[in-house]
């Protein structure tokens, strides 16, 4: 067998799931015999068969995916419940099986996933959606790519209408339904101050706050989900402000951000240039835009 062979057929019976008990399941891939088609390429040894030294790599696979995806979920855990949480990481990661050689990307399409399958979330469908598109934010702007940040001195003749501003990659601009940001903070909060003889209560506790956020009358949000020194922070913007922002985003001119930034804007004309200079002051300190690259002198 031919080592990218050995490889597939391997990860075929790795990714496949484990049965209620949490073992290998008897029947492979292809519908024959698990133990057969474990014999096929792992040898046995003095202690193992070849379908108990397969099952240890199966049983691991699962256990580990499963406990990045609770580890990285920790808010939607809390909205699906435990039970259904477990259940739906489950399907999501058949349909998704791991791609990357880092976890970090595991739940990259759960998001999307979740969307296309309401049944999970059934009437918390919104909320569910919220919530793992936070956490996904959460998880870009804590290793996300940075380039170097924009400093005063790079617009030097001031800032152009006509100029293009790169935001950086790690930055996610989000809007919501509910105010998931508080919400995901308190889980946080309450997962570093539980101990174990008080589990019981704190997820009791949880699960009255996604209740009562639910309850909401949705109102909508807008955030953005930066990091300073490589700790990530959640910060509420205005409308315009998130509207400038994602047309810059987007590649737009500051002319044209400011003017969409406005469009149907209660805020007064004779306000506005200072919200403006505002808005910039606040992201230039906080280093939300990348530096532009040097121009290439003719050869």
């Amino acid at each position: 067998m031919k080592l990218m062979q050995l490889q597939r057929t391997m990860a075929r019976a790795v990714m496949q799931p484990l049965t209620a008990s949490e073992r290998m399941q008897r029947r492979a891939p292809s519908g024959g015999s698990m133990r057969r088609y474990a014999a096929r390429f792992i040898k046995p040894n003095d202690r193992l068969t070849s379908f108990e030294r397969l099952e240890i790599y199966n049983r691991q696979y699962w256990f580990r995916v499963l406990s990045s995806l609770y580890e990285d979920f920790p808010g939607l855990r809390v909205v699906l419940g435990a039970r259904r949480f477990d259940a739906m990481a489950k399907a999501y990661l058949v349909a998704n099986p791991s791609r990357s050689f880092t976890l970090r990307n595991l739940g990259s399409g759960l998001a999307s996933w979740l969307k296309k399958n309401p049944n999970w979330a059934e009437e918390s469908q919104a909320l569910a959606l919220d919530i793992a598109r936070l956490e996904w934010a959460d998880i870009t702007a804590f290793d996300g790519k940075a380039g170097p940040a924009l400093r005063q001195k790079d617009l030097a003749n001031g800032a152009d209408a006509k100029l293009k501003l790169r935001l950086q990659p790690y930055i996610s601009l989000l809007s919501f339904r509910y105010p998931v940001d508080d919400l995901l903070l308190e889980v946080r909060k309450d997962d570093e101050d539980t101990d174990f003889a008080s589990n019981a209560f704190t997820e009791r506790q949880k699960r009255k706050r996604v209740r009562a956020v639910a309850k909401l009358k949705p109102a909508q949000i807008f955030l953005a989900v930066h990091r300073i020194d490589y700790s990530v922070y959640f910060r509420r913007l205005e409308p315009e402000e998130f509207a400038m922002l994602t047309a810059l985003r987007d590649g737009k001119t500051l002319g044209a951000a400011v003017e969409l930034g406005f469009r149907n804007s209660a805020v007064a004309l004779e306000q506005r240039p200072a919200k403006v200079k505002e808005w910039f002051a606040t992201w230039a300190a906080l280093g939300w835009f990348c530096r532009p690259e040097a121009k290439r002198a003719p050869r």
